[in-house]
C-alpha cells in the first residue's frame, strides 16, 4: 500500500462559536413592562384571535413566575386555583408536577384574562392559551412572537451579552429572586433548594446555572461581605 501526505487537510468543517462564556440578557422590570406595552397592540389574526391579550398573559406568567414556555401553553382552566391561588403545573421537564403560588397582582391579571377570554365555561379541562379547538398554542410560535418584538423594544446588549431569547424571561425571574434575598439580609444558599423546587429543577445545581453573576448581585454581595468582615478588623 502506498501512503503519503495530503496536501491539505480534507476536513473542511468550520470552527464553532464559543458561545458558553456569552452573558444571557436579563429584562428587567422596565424591560418587560415595554415588552408588554408593545404585545397590547398586537393585531388579531384571522386563526388568531384575541392575539394581544394572549401573548401579553403568557409573557406576564414567563416573567413573574419563571415558567418554562411549555409548561405556560400546557395549563388548563382547571389548573388555576384562585383559592389558594396557585398554578398547578402537570408532567414538567422532568416528568413531574408542582405547585406555583401565584402573588397578588399576578392573580387579579389571571383572574381578568379569564373572565374576559373564558367566561362562565364550564369545561374545567379547557386550554388557557388557546387560538383554534385544534390544541395549545405551539412554543416555538410563542417564541417566534418574541422575538418579533425585541428589536422595537430597541435594547442596548452590554459586550458580552448575547441577543435575548425567550428563555430570558425565565432566567430574569431566577436572578431577581436571589437580587431580593440579597437586599431583604436573607442568606441565598439557605434558600437555592426552594427556588430550585419553584422552578422544577431536580436539584440545585440545575438551578444554579440561571444565577448569572450581574453587576447588581455583586454589589449586593459585596455590601454583604463589608457587613459580616469591615475593614480594620485583625488578620
Amino acid at each position: 500500500m502506498l501512503q503519503g501526505f495530503v496536501a491539505s487537510n480534507p476536513v473542511k468543517a468550520t470552527r464553532r462559536r464559543d458561545t458558553g462564556k456569552r452573558i444571557p440578557y436579563l429584562f428587567d422590570l422596565n424591560d418587560a413592562k415595554r415588552l408588554l406595552e408593545l404585545v397590547r397592540v398586537l393585531p388579531d389574526r384571522s386563526r388568531a384571535p384575541h392575539r394581544a391579550q394572549t401573548y401579553e398573559m403568557i409573557f406576564a406568567l414567563l416573567y413573574g413566575l419563571g415558567l418554562r414556555v411549555g409548561e405556560a401553553v400546557r395549563l388548563k382552566l382547571e389548573d388555576v386555583d384562585f383559592q389558594g391561588d396557585t398554578l398547578f403545573i402537570r408532567e414538567t421537564k422532568f416528568s413531574k408536577n408542582r405547585l406555583v403560588p401565584l402573588g397578588p397582582k399576578l392573580a387579579t391579571r389571571l383572574r381578568d384574562y379569564m373572565e374576559e377570554r373564558h367566561g362562565g365555561t364550564s369545561a374545567s379541562d379547557r386550554l388557557l392559551f388557546s387560538f383554534t379547538k385544534r390544541g395549545c398554542i405551539c412554543p416555538e410560535t410563542v417564541s417566534q412572537t418574541f422575538h418579533s418584538l425585541v428589536p422595537k423594544l430597541g435594547l442596548v446588549l452590554p459586550p458580552g451579552v448575547s441577543s435575548p431569547r425567550l428563555h430570558n424571561l425565565r432566567h430574569a425571574f431566577a436572578v431577581g429572586t436571589l437580587l431580593r434575598w440579597y437586599r431583604q439580609g436573607i442568606d441565598p444558599n439557605c434558600r437555592l433548594i426552594h427556588l430550585s423546587t419553584f422552578l422544577g429543577h431536580v436539584d440545585p445545581n440545575s438551578t444554579a446555572v440561571y444565577l448569572t453573576i450581574t453587576e447588581e448581585l455583586l454589589r449586593e454581595a459585596d455590601r454583604r461581605f463589608r457587613a459580616f468582615a469591615p475593614s480594620g478588623g485583625n488578620q
